[in-house]
């Protein structure tokens, strides 16, 4: 019992976690591009789209975790383990 609560423990850390620094970069990312934009606006086009493209991939990277720790929380792979323990 002990080490489904550690797991859902563990789910909820990696989904926080996960959010809250993907919401950091982002935001961290964004102010800069609004920084580059306002010192040269001939290069907001192509800033821009370097921009989408990366929020893209830090939203992939949260995602990917959160299915991982979604996985975990629904079809723990450690379950058969502790089943074979001797008692």
């Amino acid at each position: 019992m002990e080490v489904i609560s550690f797991v859902a423990l563990a789910s909820g850390l990696i989904i926080g976690m996960g959010a809250i620094g993907a919401c950091i970069g982002i935001g961290i990312m964004g102010s800069k591009y609004l920084e580059s934009a306002a010192r040269q606006p001939e290069l907001m086009g192509e800033l821009q789209t370097k921009m989408f493209l990366l929020v893209g991939l830090i939203d992939a990277s949260f995602i990917i975790g959160t299915g991982v720790a979604l996985w975990f929380a629904t079809a723990n792979p450690f379950l058969a383990q502790i089943a074979n323990l001797p008692k």
